[in-house]
């Protein structure tokens, strides 16, 4: 089942989203390590969505006023570190935590990882559906829950690490020039979630 999960979790990967562009941009910018540590935190946030989902908090999630709450507060989130990271290259700070130009230590990074993670609670509704169709296509024990959970949490270790190391990589050959328009390129990607996220809900 561990196999499975990780097999379910990485066709979930290739929906590149805004924390797998977050660490690639960390890995280019600061290093393997520095966007290492935002995996830390993505699978930390991951790992407790997911066993969120197995004990049945969707249920609470999914009462619509909290669902609407939940994804505005998602949407700002993303919107603002979006805005931020855009007007960071003009050094200009909307936020000074979440400026670029910071010197992002891991711990920087990794608190990072984590709000991003953590602006889209909804994730517990997705897992908590993905479990229902497994218990009910292969008749899953509660073990084989887990088990599976866990191999889907170390697919987003694995692909995540992936993309660091390829951020990484492409440090070497990246001017000064490329980095500006590619920290642009990820503050519009942010705030292209936010306004998907938004909308929905329409």
């Amino acid at each position: 089942m561990i196999f499975k999960g990780f097999k379910f979790g990485m066709l979930l990967q290739f929906a590149i989203g805004p924390v797998c562009i977050f660490i690639f941009q960390m890995a280019s910018l600061k290093g393997f390590y520095s966007a290492e540590a935002g995996v830390v935190g993505v699978a930390l946030i991951d790992g407790l969505f997911i066993f969120a989902a197995i004990f049945g908090i969707a249920s609470v999630i999914e009462k619509k006023n909290v669902k609407l709450g939940l994804k505005i507060f998602g949407a700002v989130i993303l919107f603002v570190f979006g805005i931020s990271t855009i007007l960071s290259q003009f050094n200009i700070n909307l936020l000074s935590g979440l400026s670029m130009h910071n010197n992002y230590s891991s711990d920087n990074v990794f608190i990072k990882a984590v709000i991003l993670t953590a602006s889209n609670p909804l994730t517990i509704i997705f897992w908590a559906g993905v479990f229902s169709a497994k218990i009910s296509e292969e008749d899953m024990k509660r073990k084989d829950i887990y088990s599976f959970g866990f191999g889907a949490l170390l697919s987003t270790i694995f692909f995540l690490t992936l993309i660091a190391l390829i951020g990484n990589f492409a440090k070497s050959f990246l001017s000064t020039s490329v980095i500006q328009i590619l920290n642009l390129l990820v503050g519009v990607l942010l705030i292209y979630f936010s306004i998907r996220m938004i909308l929905k809900r329409i």
